[in-house]
Order: C-alpha cells, then structure tokens, then sequence
C-alpha cells in the first residue's frame, strides 16, 4: 500500500502529465487551425474582420476528462466583411443548447450567399447574428453579462429621449438612487423579498473586512426608495411625490439572451406615491398608456395592453399592468409594465403623511419601468434575413465611424461614381441633398468613404436597418435627381428613380417615404400579430393553439392552481387580461363557470 503522501505525489505527477499532453493537443489544433484558415484564404480587414479561431469543442477523451470546458463559438461573415458573429460565445447550458447547430455540418465556415442564418431556419441563431453583424452587443466576461456597443446604445438614447419627454410631461422628476441595498430594507416586505430571493447578488465584502449587514445589488429600487420617501413625506402637501431614475439593475438570470434576458441590464423606474388609493391607479393606467403609445407611435410594435393575473403580478403589488409584444417566433415580449402597489410597501417602511383632516395615512404608491429588452423587441419584431430594420420614428441621429461610433440616422445618402472627372460632381450633389434634408430636420448621413464600394455600403447600412438610402451617379447629377430606395421593401420594388433634388419636392417626398416605412412597419407587424392569435374556448383548443406557436385568447375565471397547471402543461402562461374585451356572456375555457373577462396565453421570453 503507497501512503497518502505518496499516492498524492504520483497522482500530481498523472495530473500534470495530463495537462502538459492536453496542451500540446490545443496548441496543434491551433497550429491545424490556422493553417488551414491561411491556406483556405480567409479574408482579413483593417483589423476588424481579425482571423477567427474555430471551437474547441472537443479533444481525446483523456483531453475532454481533465481540460476545463469551452464553449462552442461560431463564426459569421458578411458577404462584405469577415464579422465574428459570436464571439457570443455560450453563457449558460440553456443559452449553449440553443446554440448548438441542428444538423452534423459545421457551422464555422462563412457562407458568401447571405449575411445572416435565415430567419425561418433557426430563429435564435438569426437574432445573434443580427446583434454581431450590425455591432449591437457582445457578451461581457462575467456569464450572463453584456457589453452594449455604440449602435446599441444608440437606440437606448432614442427611447430615452422620447420617454424622458413624457416623463416630465406627467409630472415627473429625474433622480438617483444608490445601487447597494441594505438587505433588511428587502426583508421587510414578504412577498418581494420571496419574489427576487433567487435573483439577488449580494456582497458581503468590503473594503477588506466582512460587512456587517449584507448589501443587496440594486434588482429594483422600491424598498430604498420607500426608506427614503418616509424622510421626505410629511403631510398631504408633500403628495404626490413623482420621481423616475434611469439605472443598472442586477438580477442573477440563468437563462440568458443577448437584450432580452442577462444578469445586468438598463433601464428606467418611476417612482410615485399619493395621498389617495384613486390617484396612485389613475398613475399606474397612465403610465402604462405611455408605454402603449412610444411601441405603437416610436417602435411600431403594436402591443397588448393588460393586467397581469395574480400568479404573474409583480411581487409586492397589488395590480401589475403590462403591454405584450408578440415576437418575429409568436413568442410573447414583456416590453414595459406599471405597478399599482397599494399601501404594501408604504406599510413594510412606515411611508405615512398627515392628512387634511389631521389623521396618519398611509401614502399610495405606484412604480413603473421599461428596460433595454425593448432593443431585443425591435429586432425581433421587425427584423429580416438582410439584418436590423429600424422604424423611422426610432432612429436617433447618425455618428462619424463605421466601426466604433456608428450612429443611426432615417436617411443614409451613397455617392456613387466610377470615373475621376465624375467625383467631384457627385460629391457635391450629394452633400447637397444631406445639407437640405438636415434643414428640414431629417436625420441623414452622406456615406463618402473611398476605401469601400457602394455595393459594400448598401448592404452595410440595410444590416444597420436605416429606413432610406439615397442613391447619386453621374446620371443623377445631369438629371438633377436621385434614386431612392425603402429598406422595408427589398430588392427593385422597393427603389424609385428620378426623384427630382429640387428642396421642396425632395424633402415633402422623403418625409412621406418615412411615413410610409413607419406606417408599414407597424401594419405588418399588427397583421402577423393578429394572424397569429387564436380564439378558444376550451382548454384542449387552448393546448392545440399553444403547440402550434400561436397564442391563445379565451374566457378565464379559474383558479391559480388551475392557472399553473396550464404552465405546467404547456409552457404558456396568461399574458394579460387585455383592456380590450369582448361583449357577451362567457363561460371559462378550463371550468365552465361563468367568466368576466377573456385571457392571453402564449410561450414568452
């Protein structure tokens, strides 16, 4: 028998064997890799389309037993550029599966034919490749986490500055709250602290020494601010008191996705309390017809407008009001909600003011919120196989750089000349249509670079989803016109001709256009939408819509437990009872009893 020592010693001695024999197996497929990629030609451009290295998804059995795991990447490639779709690489098992190819055939080899994985063949792998190729996001090191590029970012500013106008509208004042929570402020109401438990991130840790009360990383901020509305509340008079706060919030998801789902993400929350339990529900309806109208009037996504069910209300309210989006997949987006939180928290933190009669009230509260999931929702609503589409009303002014500050802008105007003698009278017409869209408050930018083709750049910026491109040749410049082409409809139908540069004629043109895309875009969106919602009206046509993809939509006043068992059963959940409802008599789709009001069910995000 070997002593401990001893057998500790040799079994050191296999490990690092091992780990040195695994090493060398990594560094000649690396070696294999690269070869292979230099001899196979694999285009690599100014630095940004960098030679990509193919998965190491496996090794002999000795290397795949002892090698820590890696993830499996894949690679993508405009028919332009060489782009590294994802470097998205896996951030959990449930995000890896939905990676993982469907067929035996490698996925790593650009394929010259398309930008992108067709929309109708793998749904998320299209949504990833949308996020990489148009220079959306990237996943951060942390798993879960996400890096949100200029483009992206671009589009929070958009939604930002709509709702920051109608935030200060209402009545509402911006301001800040700190993001570490002390945790007893969590404990004290029930059912929220229940609610977010599995979510929280805490930190224990500071500053060297052991904290003596755990702090709780912001997931939402209505305890902390119910702490400090009961310092600032006093007397009817302080009422009501109506703040909102764009922030980070941090919840420890499992199931991730780029935008839609990741451990840290953007977004704003209003805060509002009120002397009466009226005034705080007029509060929560408005700000939830705030949200309704930016997707309608902004993203062109026609969503749902409802309340949720008690099972689906947020922990701590008393109502929940949500507007649903349904997805490019018929999956369910819950893009925006409000939260009538009656007196639950002004009672967890003694939130009280002294009334006109000179009696102690509890104040009556409301919060509210959208995130950055909204970019998710647009392009999953609107997006196709030729990339990002962006609603007219959406999309915020352009930037200078392709590659690091890629703004976006409604119009993108391409010189197009072959011949030296013709530069300089094109680039002079085409400055000239962008100084007058500019003056007519048109968001344009005038795509001049030498170093690419146009050809290059009509499939750059429709990947970026500008509603309209410009078109200028030497033609144009003698016919004192321009050719102008609709993002939303590809390929010659989408593209008019002779389109005189005139101001007044160009401009009253270019604007209808943008009507046009931003009209078309929600009526397409609301035909799909409408197209795929079913009417049932027992739990079996119910069963039979929700394994189709489709959502369902029937009477409903049947219990919670009855509620779970659907999800159990079939992995859909009630959306909302929609504000809209049908007239008549109704009996509920699972009990037969007699039911008030019809309910949306449908798989979701």
């Amino acid at each position: 028998m070997c002593s401990s020592k001893t057998s500790n010693s040799m079994l050191s001695a296999i490990t690092r064997t091992t780990i040195r024999k695994n090493a060398v197996a990594i560094i000649n497929l690396i070696s294999n890799a690269l070869t292979h990629s230099l001899q196979s030609g694999t285009p690599h451009h100014h630095g940004m389309g960098a030679l990509r290295l193919p998965s190491l998804t496996s090794l002999s059995s000795a290397a795949a037993a002892a090698a820590p795991r890696y993830y499996f990447y894949r690679q993508l490639c405009l028919p332009f550029r060489s782009v590294s779709a994802a470097k998205f690489s896996v951030q959990s098992s449930t995000f890896e599966k939905e990676l993982e190819p469907t067929s035996q055939k490698p996925r790593l080899q650009p394929k010259k034919d398309r930008v992108i994985t067709p929309r109708s063949q793998d749904f998320n792998a299209w949504y990833l490749d949308i996020i990489a190729n148009a220079e959306l996001a990237d996943y951060g090191p942390v798993r879960g986490t996400m890096v949100i590029r200029p483009y992206g970012y671009a589009i929070w500013e958009a939604i930002q500055d709509y709702l920051n106008v109608k935030f200060k509208e209402t009545g509402h004042s911006n301001m800040y709250f700190p993001q570490f929570i002390p945790y007893s402020f969590i404990e004290k109401e029930a059912s929220h602290v229940e609610g977010f438990s599995p979510e929280l991130a805490l930190v224990t840790v500071g500053g060297g020494k052991e904290l003596e009360e755990k702090l709780v990383v912001r997931p939402t901020s209505e305890t902390i601010v119910n702490h400090m509305f009961t310092q600032w509340i006093h007397s009817y008079r302080d009422l009501p008191l109506m703040i909102n706060q764009w922030a980070n919030v941090t919840r420890w998801e499992m199931r991730t996705k780029p935008f839609v789902r990741t451990l840290e993400f953007l977004w704003q929350e209003g805060h509002t309390a009120h002397a009466s339990p009226e005034e705080a529900e007029k509060e929560a309806l408005q700000m939830i017809d705030v949200y309704k109208n930016f997707a309608y009037e902004q993203a062109a996504i026609p969503v749902v407008v409802g309340r949720k069910s008690k099972v689906e209300t947020f922990a701590g309210a008393s109502k929940t009001y949500t507007i649903e989006a349904m997805m490019g997949d018929r999956k369910a987006l819950q893009a925006g909600t409000s939260h009538n939180l009656g007196q639950n928290f002004s009672r967890a933190f003694g939130t009280q003011f002294m009334d006109e009669n000179g009696e102690r009230q509890h104040a009556w509260q409301t919060s509210w919120a959208i995130s950055t999931r909204f970019i998710g929702g647009i392009i999953m609503t609107h997006g196709d196989d030729a990339g990002l589409m962006l609603p007219p009303n959406l999309a915020p002014i352009q930037s200078k750089s392709y590659f690091l500050t890629s703004g976006l802008c409604q119009v993108i105007v391409v010189p197009i000349w072959k011949k030296a003698d013709d530069k300089a009278g094109v680039l002079d017409a085409a400055s000239s249509v962008k100084e007058t869209l500019q003056a007519a408050g048109i968001r344009v930018k005038c795509d001049d670079a030498e170093q690419r083709t146009p050809g290059w750049k009509f499939n750059f910026w429709e990947m970026k989803g500008v509603p309209l491109r410009i078109e200028i040749g030497p033609r144009d410049v003698s016919n004192r016109s321009v050719v102008v082409c609709r993002r939303d409809i590809p390929g010659k139908q989408g593209k008019v001709f002779g389109i005189s540069m005139e101001s007044s004629t160009l401009v009253a043109y270019v604007k209808g256009k943008l009507d046009e895309v931003q009209s078309s875009l929600l009526e397409s969106a609301k035909s799909f939408r409408d197209g795929n919602i079913v009417d049932v009206t027992s739990y079996s046509e119910l069963k039979e819509a929700i394994a189709q993809g489709k959502w369902a939509r029937g009477p409903w006043s049947a219990s919670d437990n009855e509620e779970m068992k659907v999800k159990e059963e079939t992995g859909a959940t009630i959306r909302c009872f929609p504000f809209e409802q049908p007239e008549g008599a109704k009996k509920c789709l699972m009990t037969g009893n007699p039911a008030d009001e019809v309910a949306i069910f449908a798989k979701s995000y």
